[in-house]
């Protein structure tokens, strides 16, 4: 059997705590602390954190069997200790429910069968040792599902991070939470400053009265559809510089069906030439000249 258990027993006459103790280290694997009265076996308690079960004799002077597992179990560290009372002098039913009361797991009576206390323990060691080995699968699972969670994280960070068009995270009034670097590039800010920026500062669509409502606007199409498809528009660069986008938008909704986030996403057009209304762009070539 593991030998990582640590037994507490206590007992106000040292020929018991012997006894106790040669019969448990005789068949069980288990290092054995002994205390002689129940402030002993609290304080012992304190000191180690890792008692498995404790066997505690009920008649004790000054601090009795019950009165101790009744402190035992106040103390957050102490309340979950499997806790065996032997009794000698208290064989009553109305003793054994007042041990049970108190949070004892087992009411044994002297004098002690030997087979029946080291079969007892043993029973409470296994169960301990199966719900370690559950402990310690959890913590694996835990923990890989900690690492998928890191690297799919990671995942995500490089995607935005590398990724060439702009992406800008709005709230739903408007304000910038969360940038990626084409984003500053394009603008030529640092993220920090681009961050509660409202999305009005380095934005404008094609007419001067649709860029001072567009927010109003977005939030209504946005609420009726989920998404807005690709328009063209200008971000305003820090410089004053206007950058032809085609820009579109994005809402997350919340459990209450109200948005929570604005994704957008702009493409850098400079550079391109729109052909017409429904073509689309084709890009700019200096070097193109046409034959004769």
């Amino acid at each position: 059997m593991n030998s990582s258990y640590k037994l507490l027993i206590v007992d106000d006459h040292a020929h018991n705590l012997y006894t106790l103790r040669t019969l448990i280290e005789k068949h069980l694997a288990a290092t054995v602390l002994e205390a002689v009265s129940g402030r002993a076996a609290i304080d012992l308690t304190l000191e180690h954190s890792d008692i498995d079960l404790i066997i505690l004799d009920v008649q004790m002077p000054e601090m009795d069997g019950f009165q101790t597992a009744s402190l035992l179990k106040l103390r957050k560290r102490t309340r979950d200790i499997p806790i065996i009372f032997l009794t000698a002098a208290f064989k009553s039913e109305e003793f054994q429910q007042r041990g049970f009361a108190v949070g004892a797991v087992d009411y044994l009576l002297k004098p002690i069968d030997d087979n029946l206390l080291i079969n007892k323990i043993s029973t409470y060691f296994r169960l301990i040792e199966k719900e370690r080995n559950l402990n310690r699968e959890l913590e694996r699972k835990v923990a890989a599902r900690t690492t998928e969670l890191e690297q799919a994280r990671q995942h995500l960070e490089n995607i935005v991070n590398y990724m060439g068009e702009a992406l800008l995270v709005l709230d739903p009034q408007g304000r910038i939470q969360c940038t990626n670097p084409a984003a500053c590039r394009m603008l030529d800010y640092a993220e920090d400053d681009l961050i509660g920026m409202s999305i009005g500062d380095i934005f404008e669509e094609e007419g001067d009265e649709e860029a001072g409502a567009f927010m109003g606007t977005w939030l209504e199409a946005l609420i009726r559809t989920g998404a807005l498809a690709k328009i063209e528009a200008r971000f305003i660069a820090k410089d004053g510089r206007r950058v032809p986008i085609l820009f579109s938008r994005t809402a997350i909704k919340g459990e209450d069906g109200k948005i929570s986030d604005i994704i957008c996403i702009a493409k850098d057009m400079s550079g391109y030439v729109r052909v017409d209304n429904h073509v689309g762009y084709h890009a700019d070539d200096d070097d193109h000249v046409d034959g004769h």
